[in-house]
């Protein structure tokens, strides 16, 4: 398992469209994603779970990766994040 933190930069956190965008990338892997938000512990490969944590911008969110690709899954979760997810 690997896993790191990154902090939400749009400015609208992970609404439904930044949300979707966030799902779609990540699920490419065959590895598990899990967000942890506070005390929140989500699926990242749910649109609904990863909405329904109710992340904004400027959050601290860790990306937990475990599974056959999970570095390469980590790496595209973090360069997702840093770019804002298209907002």
């Amino acid at each position: 398992m690997v896993s790191a933190h990154a902090t939400v930069l749009n400015p609208s956190g992970l609404h439904m469209r930044p949300a979707q965008r966030f799902v779609q990338g990540v699920s490419a892997f065959g590895c598990e994603v899990t967000l942890l938000f506070g005390e929140k512990r989500v699926n990242a490969k749910s649109i609904m779970q990863v909405m329904l944590a109710g992340i904004t911008q400027g959050s601290t969110i860790e990306i937990c990766c475990d599974g056959p690709d999970e570095a390469a899954a980590l790496q595209a979760a973090l360069d997702l994040i840093a770019s804002g997810l298209g907002e």
